[in-house]
């Protein structure tokens, strides 16, 4: 079973036999969760304000985050290595833009996007591709532009910047927030932001989220 804030977008051929029930099981996922729209809302302010370029959903799984940042004003569109996703997308969304693709390599020209969503899109690449994922993040961004990233947080007390854990559909991986925050700098993207949403006790996995912003420099 996968949940709300898992992603297709790092382990194609594993999400592919889960992909009609995922869309099915989290269409409307975004309805429970009043503090992650807030924060859509905020990103979508901060992309007009900069001068609402394109925004890439970057693992988007069945679209339907794609959607919701449509309908806050964005020209968004979605990319997911999952092709099975991807139909389901096009399907529910005709009217939006959704391809199939990398995140670790992206067909978008250098400094083209207002915007960039990765959320839960991170969890499953191993640690060591991490940094190459967000170089590619950053050189698809504007100068100023947006990235707000999501991912499962280490515990408080870990010591090492990364924690596996057995996920349903592939190995996923949590990350330190301070260590993920110096990832972002050595590509060149600056936090500006960041929320740690504790779990509830009905929650499936009894990890932190954390939710983090970040702009690109501008030199």
């Amino acid at each position: 079973m996968v949940t709300h804030a898992d992603s297709p977008s790092c382990d194609a051929p594993a999400y592919e036999a889960v992909a009609e029930r995922y869309a099915q099981q989290f269409h409307d996922s975004l309805r429970e969760r009043p503090l992650e729209r807030a924060l859509l809302g905020a990103f979508a302010e901060l992309v007009r304000l900069g001068g609402n370029g394109e925004v890439g959903d970057l693992g988007c799984g069945p679209g339907y985050v794609t959607a919701h940042l449509h309908g806050l004003g964005l020209r968004a569109f979605g990319v997911d290595t999952s092709p099975a996703m991807i139909a389901l997308a096009r399907v529910a969304y005709p009217e939006l833009r959704f391809e199939v693709g990398s995140m670790a390599a992206l067909d978008l020209p250098d400094g083209g996007l207002g915007g960039i969503l990765a959320r839960f899109s991170v969890i499953h690449l191993p640690p060591r591709d991490l940094r190459s994922v967000l170089a590619e993040f950053a050189r698809v961004l504007a100068p100023g532009g947006h990235l707000l990233i999501s991912c499962y947080a280490t515990d408080a007390d870990a010591a090492a910047p990364t924690q596996s854990f057995d996920h349903s559909v592939a190995t996923a991986h949590r990350w330190s927030p301070d260590h993920l925050s110096a990832l972002l700098r050595e590509a060149g993207l600056d936090e500006t932001a960041r929320v740690l949403v504790e779990p509830k006790p009905t929650d499936r996995r009894p990890f932190r989220e954390l939710q983090l912003l970040a702009a690109k420099r501008v030199t």
